[in-house]
């Protein structure tokens, strides 16, 4: 089964389908490297699933060029942070397009209208979309070929406005570049490394051995036969640490080859940094530690930061930009940007969240309640004004505010004092 198949359906491959064939050929090793075989490798799922589960789980939000503020009313808010079509939840979306990001170079989706308003974006499998240049109108255009209808015509090629397409690292073409297509080289010859050592446990690591006449003894063509077909049925790793008797005049002589031998353990591990440089991930960060290099400590949270700061940002710039671009009308684009809330992944770090806060807090940046509301904690009375630390104040005004002057601690000015009644005349 295709890992398309699970997302968007079962499809044939036809001769007349050339978008359905995948360009696996032309390995050193011989090995394909099509999206299913590339899964198998552990440190590809590794490096794939962390980087769209991360993208994923950012929230998307759209907000006010004028004043930054949140737009929850927005029909493409719900779009893109709530449900994005009918089937899946937005983390599931998204999570579909960065997986086929990060395999093919490019993401797919269907945009569906009801009138002139946007209402969904239904993923189409990147291996059944052609995109071309119209001659006529120099108009970008997708062919869109499924396992029913086959090609659409040149005619009934969908426009951008149709199709809302992500394209990942590339030269500025019509399409991204592939990771498995460049990569294949790397990842063919991982996938070969893994079948050697498949086979080698599968023959209980006795690749091969002799068995000899015994001093003195003279044997059969037919003993020789025999003997051969004993070996078959002791060998392999389900019947690892069993006895196999010879017969009379035979002695054997076993050539073992270990994997540190053959320098299996050596190339696997290397290709696991290989696999990580193509996908743009650090070792570590999907547990694969160098010699000498520990998983703790404040080494790997600067390494977890430079993964955020190198690879995720621009990643996400490459994805608000698109959905910008293709999904908001000029008006729209005039008026509200598209961001990632990045905050999110400091969730887990509660030390580093309290020191934000605190700073944002004690600097006039956030309000409290503001703060309250992203750890979901209902508002407080007098938590909706600004506030700052007055312990920094030029020398000419000290003694000139006193404490007592603003008693709530929100900055308050202080109650006007009453002013004096006039004295009454004397009758």
């Amino acid at each position: 089964m295709s890992i398309w198949d699970g997302i968007f359906g079962r499809r044939k491959v036809k001769l007349t389908d050339p978008a359905s064939w995948h360009h696996d050929h032309g390995t050193w090793s011989g090995k394909a490297t099509s999206p299913d075989a590339v899964l198998q490798l552990a440190t590809a799922w590794a490096c794939i699933r962390l980087n769209a589960r991360t993208k994923a789980s950012l929230p998307l939000k759209v907000h006010q060029k004028k004043d930054g503020s949140l737009v929850q009313d927005s029909r493409l808010y719900a779009l893109l942070h709530d449900q994005p079509n009918a089937d899946q939840t937005a983390l599931e979306f998204w999570e579909g397009q960065y997986t086929a990001l990060e395999l093919r170079g490019n993401a797919y989706a269907e945009k569906v209208y009801n009138g002139d308003q946007l209402v969904a974006l239904i993923p189409l499998n990147p291996d059944c979309v052609t995109v071309y240049r119209d001659p006529r109108s120099g108009e970008r255009r997708y062919r869109f070929a499924d396992s029913v209808t086959g090609f659409h015509s040149p005619q009934e090629g969908w426009g951008e406005d149709k199709v809302f397409h992500l394209r990942g690292f590339g030269a500025g073409g019509m399409t991204g570049l592939s990771t498995i297509s460049y990569g294949r080289q790397t990842l063919s010859t991982a996938l070969a490394a893994d079948e050697v050592a498949g086979r080698t446990f599968a023959h209980g690591l006795q690749v091969s051995g002799f068995a000899v006449d015994s001093p003195g003894a003279r044997t059969t063509q037919e003993q020789r036969e025999d003997l051969v077909k004993l070996f078959d049925k002791f060998s392999g790793s389900q019947r690892s640490g069993k006895v196999m008797p010879l017969p009379p005049g035979f002695d054997f002589k076993a050539l073992g080859m270990s994997p540190e031998d053959a320098q299996l353990l050596e190339t696997r591990g290397f290709h696991v940094e290989e696999i990580c440089r193509w996908f743009g991930m650090f070792p570590i960060l999907i547990g694969h530690a160098a010699a000498g290099q520990t998983m703790w400590g404040s080494g790997v949270e600067q390494i977890n930061l430079a993964w955020l700061t190198l690879y995720l940002g621009p990643e996400l710039q490459r994805i608000e930009q698109a959905i910008e671009k293709q999904l908001l009308t000029p008006a729209e684009r005039a008026k509200f940007y598209v961001e990632h809330n990045v905050d999110a992944l400091l969730r887990a770090d509660s030390a580093g969240r309290a020191a934000l806060y605190s700073v944002q807090a004690q600097n006039g940046l956030k309000t409290r309640n503001e703060m309250r509301k992203r750890e979901n904690d209902p508002p407080l009375p007098g938590g909706d004004i600004l506030t700052v630390q007055s312990n920094l104040v030029p020398l000419e005004l000290l003694g000139k505010v006193p404490p007592t002057q603003t008693p709530d601690g929100f900055g308050h000015p202080p109650a006007p004092k009453p002013k004096p009644e006039p004295a009454k005349k004397p009758a």
